[in-house]
């Protein structure tokens, strides 16, 4: 394999890499050797010129993604070896299986491949290119993908235009598209629009989380707020509760909630949905759950906003410990990169305190085995979750 040029980096800026960390900041650079466009392949070399690896180029504060370490260039079905070994990790891990057929193949860093995410769909793969590299490999990636499958894929779709930016660009990268777009997770079914949904469509990391809940359910009355899909409210219907309201703020979020719960054969007897803000909703609609379920989106996304985040973080919680019945449940969560887990835990500390209600931690929860984390890279740990009881 040959590179479109070579990135030095100014002396003692290589132990990172040395430590298998897959970014290199711009700071680190000593100079560049050639004119590499964004997107290209380049070698990274030490201050004393010895080679370190591999990686995609981009100018920005992230200018090299690394996709190999060593002396030793690719060569050959890189994408072939890359996705085989994806798949012999999700096997590992029990995935996929009769029972569930949506599963993550490719999480980024902790799958050595920084930039880009796929997600499966039954026989459709959702490729999400977050680097302009990965996005100039798409089409190798696409048949690595399919070749590596065994036969499981039949559709690949590129959903990177989101990610990247971009107003357009989304589309089949191979096969067709499907005529029936309903998977099962743990034996449960979902309409995921992936052309149009969030992120590749379905929010997947919340899989074993969401089976948590559904043995806590059973005669219990559960509030999912955020609740995009409706996945915890299927899996709270499905174990036995008595009633399940789904609240959030999009109406096309709602739409396909109230499908999902139906296609699951639950009726509006057990289950309302609602478009609403949810601080809002929670600040008027004083009635007490024994189960409330908070999965926010991001609340910040760069550490400048992180003061914020834990603010909203905070108001938020305490609306819910103080509608929660003695002995109920709180599933809490944040996605946000930037509030670690240590963060998230002392918000929640704060919160319960100012509520006055007892409380205790019964699960900390994560994102599950199919969105792997370097330990190289702890950076890909964003998930977080607590499930508190409250008395």
């Amino acid at each position: 394999m040959q590179t479109a040029g070579a990135v030095h980096l100014k002396f003692g800026k290589e132990r990172s890499l040395q430590r298998f960390h897959p970014w290199v900041f711009s700071g680190a650079i000593h100079r560049i050797d050639g004119d590499p466009a964004d997107g290209a392949r380049v070698s990274v070399f030490d201050g004393k010129g010895a080679m370190l690896g591999w990686g995609h180029f981009q100018r920005g504060s992230i200018t090299v993604r690394m996709l190999g370490f060593g002396e030793h260039l690719p060569e050959g079905q890189y994408w072939n070896h890359a996705m085989q070994r994806c798949f012999e990790h999700r096997r590992r891990v029990g995935l996929p299986n009769k029972n569930t057929r949506i599963f993550r193949l490719v999480h980024g860093e902790g799958d050595q491949l920084p930039g880009l995410v796929v997600d499966v769909y039954g026989e459709v793969a959702v490729v999400q290119c977050h680097s302009l590299g990965m996005l100039t490999e798409r089409e190798a990636i696409a048949r690595g993908i399919v070749e590596a499958s065994n036969g499981l894929i039949s559709v690949v779709y590129d959903k990177s235009a989101e990610a990247l930016g971009k107003r357009e660009g989304n589309g089949l990268l191979y096969g067709e598209m499907p005529t029936e777009t309903v998977y099962n997770e743990h034996g449960h079914l979902f309409q995921v629009d992936f052309v149009s949904g969030q992120k590749t469509g379905f929010f997947i990391d919340q899989r074993e989380n969401r089976q948590l809940l559904h043995q806590y359910s059973e005669g219990k009355k559960v509030l999912n707020t955020f609740c995009y899909t409706g996945g915890f409210s299927v899996y709270a219907l499905a174990g036995g509760a008595s009633f399940v309201d789904s609240v959030d703020s999009s109406k096309k979020a709602i739409a396909l909630t109230r499908e999902n719960v139906e296609l699951n054969g639950f009726d509006d007897s057990r289950h309302a949905a609602l478009v609403a803000d949810v601080p809002e909703w929670l600040k008027t609609h004083r009635e007490a759950y024994d189960i409330i379920i908070l999965d926010p989106p991001a609340f910040a996304k760069h550490l400048d906003a992180r003061h914020k985040a834990v603010q909203a973080y905070k108001r938020l919680n305490l609306l819910a410990l103080e509608q929660i019945r003695p002995g109920g449940l709180l599933f809490t969560f944040s996605c946000s990169q930037v509030v670690d887990r240590e963060l998230f835990r002392h918000t929640l500390t704060a919160a319960a305190i100012e509520s006055g209600r007892k409380t205790s931690i019964l699960h900390q929860l994560t994102q599950p085995a199919d969105h792997p984390v370097s330990i190289y890279h702890p950076e890909g740990e964003y998930l977080k979750g607590l499930v508190l009881q409250v008395d």
